[in-house]
């Protein structure tokens, strides 16, 4: 049987016949921040705007190889897995059925059927994930289907290491250090897998579902009790068992947990200074950059942006996530004294800088005092201080409640 290193390279030269190779591109903004030699791996720019088209290729390949060209074909995605099948399906010319959440935004859906045009049936199923794959297994177990799973297959891997094969031909040898986006773990065990212990890695979960750390401290993988799912593309409650046999042996100590609303800021910054539109998970390898900054001093780094499948409707909650993260925009209860010019006493505390971005009157019966949500931004996150002191001198009194995770989620 051939070695990893030749099946994977074996996958990456079939793949020249359905797309080229993504760039790998030096980013002087971020080298000059982190004193590197840093590359973007642009997996964003793949036709399908993810990764995840690799696997499904290698693994639809393998099965083709061995079958008759009419095979059926059966996933459960909400997001890139479902895009990538789609998009192999109609180049193979074969049929697919793919199963997405009721709750899928209507934007991915069309993608999805835009990729696969007349190769692929859509069927909405389950209000949560988990009930999609269970009906999706059912009926790929009695139509007597091929299951494409995500990232828990050994092909799928194997595709997914041509990105590592495309990184040591466009470097001309593999890189210091590779950082890697985990949610169930297939791309992050197809590079380590080929690149072996050449390479120092930085894995990078969001930390609303840090499987894979949970799984190097257990030894084995573990369902997670709760994940947050803003990252979508990598909130995964279970590392998949091929990708851990390839990772169980990793450093804890090199496994990041990326808070949530610090990636909104990267993901703004890469917009705003770069141009480069990326979803949370494929923004994960360049956020978690301020966490290895003294690792990688005048070492050659490569970050995997893993994915830029980013609904724009969005934007104005990733916005609002970024500013909270920074200090820039805060949200508190204040109480208000019911008497005339007690408003305009609150207006005069506000400094040059701060804007009033939420203003609602909670008051619900006759008393002395009325509460007021005040929500405000400014330039620069010491001037909450300077602004809560003034409140202080004038006898106020409020409440922040920016990381308040139940009242916000009532309130804000």
């Amino acid at each position: 049987m051939q070695d990893f290193h030749t099946r994977a390279r074996a996958a990456e030269r079939a793949m020249r016949q359905v797309f080229p190779e993504t760039p790998l591109q030096r980013n002087v903004h971020l080298s000059e921040r982190f004193g590197c030699d840093l590359y973007l791996k642009r997996e964003d720019l793949s036709p399908v705007r993810s990764y995840k088209l690799r696997g499904a290729f290698n693994a639809m390949r393998k099965v083709l190889e061995d079958g008759p060209a009419s095979k059926l074909f059966v996933c459960a995605s909400a997001g890139n897995h479902a895009q990538g099948v789609a998009y192999m399906c109609q180049h193979f010319g074969v049929h697919g059925v793919i199963f997405m959440p009721v709750t899928t935004p209507q934007q991915k859906i069309q993608k999805t059927r835009i990729f696969g045009g007349d190769a692929v049936e859509i069927r909405l199923v389950g209000d949560y994930f988990d009930d999609t794959l269970t009906e999706a297994q059912r009926f790929c177990a009695a139509e007597g289907g091929h299951f494409l799973a995500p990232f828990d297959d050994e092909d799928v891997i194997e595709g997914q290491a041509s990105v590592a094969v495309e990184i040591a031909d466009q470097m001309g040898g593999a890189p210091d250090h590779v950082i890697l986006p985990v949610g169930g773990g297939g791309l992050a065990a197809g590079v380590v897998q080929y690149f072996g212990e050449a390479v120092h890695y930085s894995f990078v979960e969001p930390a609303g579902g840090t499987s894979l750390a949970a799984a190097v401290k257990a030894g084995a993988p573990v369902t997670l009790d709760r994940v947050n799912s803003f990252v979508d593309g990598a909130a995964v409650a279970r590392i998949g068992a091929h990708p851990f046999e390839v990772l169980k042996n990793i450093d804890i100590s090199d496994v990041y947990a990326a808070p949530e609303d610090r990636i909104c800021v990267t993901m703004l910054e890469m917009l705003n200074v770069e141009g480069i539109v990326l979803e949370p998970a494929g923004a994960l390898a360049v956020d978690a950059l301020v966490d290895v900054a003294d690792q990688i001093k005048g070492k050659r780094v490569v970050c995997i942006t893993s994915g830029g499948n980013f609904d724009f409707e969005r934007l104005p909650e990733v916005k609002e996530r970024a500013q909270r993260f920074s200090g820039v925009k805060k949200y508190f209860i204040l109480r208000l004294p019911q008497r005339p010019g007690a408003l305009k006493e609150f207006l005069n505390t506000l400094g040059p800088e701060d804007d009033i971005a939420r203003f609602e009157y909670l008051k619900k019966s006759a008393r002395n005092f009325g509460s007021v949500l005040i929500g405000i931004e400014t330039s620069s996150r010491g001037n909450f201080d300077a602004l809560f002191s003034r409140l202080d001198e004038a006898g106020f009194t409020y409440r922040d409640i920016t990381n308040d995770e139940i009242l916000a989620e009532f309130l804000i």
